[in-house]
């Protein structure tokens, strides 16, 4: 483990849900406030940070059509939902000190930037830390190939899905006892097992790219930055 960072510039992927913490809805200022800090923290080490923050804990569009709405409007109202998500977590990190920028794929101009790639390059390069909300501005894309998308276009050295359990296992761990996590995959592991870690238009993207991607559980504290010191956490996926 090195006290230097391991990666110069990241992009991390959060979920609507993880800020949903135990509730059933919404928001828990606990968990955004200790996200932020490890943000932060990741920051003040050297690391360039963006974030692409999903909508679930609002709205869903794919849950919202399949109650009978119009997919594309329902994922118009996920788009909005990630922008709520981004907006209170660059609250939460300016109220601790940090310097946060809104940045949409949607135009929403009263209440954040037009995504324009060499201004996010320049935000990040200035140690803003930058959100990016709204997914890709387009119905029928996940957060997910957003996430890949923005971290291809901003140059980042990794990939990071924050989620509620330590990595990739070959079955779920709640429902199998016997299901083991997988240390490393290659993204063609991931499509052929169908192992769901990222929608298959995210991975394949990370594979066309060479984008390194690592599924992490982001309820334990500090495993963030343990992971900039080059902690093997999680699950890596990688060309080979």
């Amino acid at each position: 483990m090195s006290d230097q960072p391991t990666y110069r510039r990241i992009l991390l992927k959060l979920s609507g849900e993880a800020l949903m913490g135990e509730a059933d809805y919404g928001i828990d200022p606990k968990v955004i406030g200790r996200l932020a800090n490890e943000i932060i923290e990741v920051r003040n080490a050297g690391v360039e940070v963006g974030v692409v923050i999903g909508g679930g804990n609002i709205f869903r569009g794919a849950g919202l059509a399949a109650a009978g709405m119009d997919r594309v409007t329902g994922d118009h109202m996920g788009m909005l939902a990630t922008v709520m998500n981004a907006l209170a977590m660059a609250d939460a990190i300016e109220k601790r000190g940090g310097y946060a920028r809104v940045m949409s794929a949607i135009q929403i101009h009263d209440v954040a930037e037009d995504f324009i790639r060499r201004r996010a390059i320049r935000h990040i390069e200035k140690g803003r830390i930058a959100l990016f909300a709204a997914g890709t501005g387009n119905p029928f894309f996940t957060t997910d190939s957003a996430a890949a998308l923005r971290a291809v276009e901003i140059g980042a050295n990794l990939v990071l899905k924050a989620t509620k359990v330590d990595g990739v296992y070959t079955a779920d761990p709640a429902r199998d006892a016997n299901a083991t996590r997988y240390e490393q995959l290659t993204y063609d592991d991931v499509i052929h097992r169908n192992l769901q870690v990222m929608d298959t238009a995210a991975i394949a993207l990370c594979r066309d790219h060479g984008m390194p991607l690592r599924i992490y559980d982001m309820t334990v504290p500090g495993n963030l930055m343990r992971i900039m010191q080059g902690e093997q956490i999680g699950t890596l996926v990688t060309a080979s």
